[in-house]
């Protein structure tokens, strides 16, 4: 197929997006207008300085911005309004349904109550669900370069909500925090009946990989892109069928990967790995889920058949209920039987 049929095929493909950090999402326009209803200084003069700033060589030069960036979000309409701009974009890209990421230390660090985020953030997905019919659901993430006892605390708050929460996750800084730094929290999030998932393998070693399956008992990887350099590795995560939420334009942006003609994408689906495709911080990346898809396509990596094999993989390893699961997956399978 040329690469404008499969740029069609890719915008009619239904696909769910399992590795997104809503905060992440928030674009420069944004930001400035909530600085301005929040009276929020930000150490930008203008949307373009902001887009100039996002050119990062490591995951900590973003995080850095990322991190700037958040201030600007006070109260539960901040966090409504971002969540529901998400899924006005995903929406486009023909998402059907998004399990997204909160860091809610990165709020409560700065006053802001925990329960303002969560309830902000279920008012935008309620409301894109409404609008949209987009499925969501939401996933408390831990900042790794914080320390256990901190989110311990963190998931001893989140308790009133856990009926709203579908699972805790892993993320900032990966190097120097392994994932057996958080090994009890994880324990204790299973035992409420949580999923669990974790960040391991962007820039940390395959061992991180292994302390993630072996120490927090994940039933999802996000990136695990080095998993890739051992084959053991790859052929376990194989066996135990586990998806991994792989973020390509993210990897190249923060220099993951050299070019998108070199990103692993083509060798794990060849590998027999179920891996999806994301899009991880959007606004900061350059692109949706479907810009994503739209990047491996150009640089030739995938072909049809890739792109069914993929969106198939986003809802197989959603944490939706079977029945939602073959749903979705009918629905692929209509566009595949399309005259071409």
């Amino acid at each position: 197929m040329s690469v404008a049929d499969l740029d069609g095929l890719i915008a009619a493909l239904p696909k769910a997006e399992l590795h997104l950090h809503i905060e992440g999402s928030l674009e420069p326009e944004m930001m400035f207008a909530l600085a301005r209803r929040n009276r929020v200084a930000i150490p930008f003069a203008s949307v373009d300085e902001v887009r100039a700033a996002y050119r990062f060589s490591r995951l900590q030069d973003f995080l850095d911005i990322y991190y700037a960036g958040a201030e600007v979000l006070r109260e539960a309409e901040d966090f409504a309004d971002l969540a529901l701009a998400y899924f006005d974009r995903a929406a486009g890209d023909n998402v059907r349904h998004a399990e997204i990421f909160f860091d809610p230390q990165t709020h409560t660090a700065r006053g802001i109550p925990l329960g303002v985020v969560v309830e902000g953030l279920l008012a935008g997905m309620a409301e894109a669900k409404a609008r949209h019919g987009v499925s969501s659901g939401l996933i408390l993430c831990f900042l790794r370069h914080l320390d256990e006892a901190a989110a311990l605390a963190t998931l001893r708050e989140a308790e009133r909500f856990l009926d709203r929460i579908i699972g805790v996750g892993l993320d900032s800084s990966e190097l120097g925090h392994p994932p057996g730094k958080f090994a009890r929290v994880f324990a204790r999030a299973g035992a409420m009946g949580l999923k669990r998932v974790a960040h391991a393998g962007e820039e940390g070693p395959p061992d991180y990989v292994r302390e993630a399956l072996d120490l927090l008992h994940i039933d999802r990887l996000d990136h695990g892109n080095r998993a890739m350099e051992d084959p053991a590795l790859v052929a376990r995560l194989v066996r135990e069928g586990l998806t991994l939420t792989v973020c390509p334009l993210s990897n190249v942006k923060l220099c993951v990967v050299a070019d998108m003609a070199a990103h692993p994408i083509p060798r794990m689906l060849a590998a027999g790995l179920r891996v999806t495709v994301n899009s991880d911080d959007p606004a900061y990346f350059g692109g949706y889920v479907n810009d994503n898809f739209r990047a491996l396509a150009a640089a030739g990596g995938i072909g049809r058949a890739d792109l069914f094999q993929l969106a198939r993989n986003s809802f197989t390893g959603s944490f939706l209920p079977e029945a939602d699961k073959a749903r979705h997956l009918a629905a692929i399978t209509a566009v595949e039987n399309m005259p071409c």
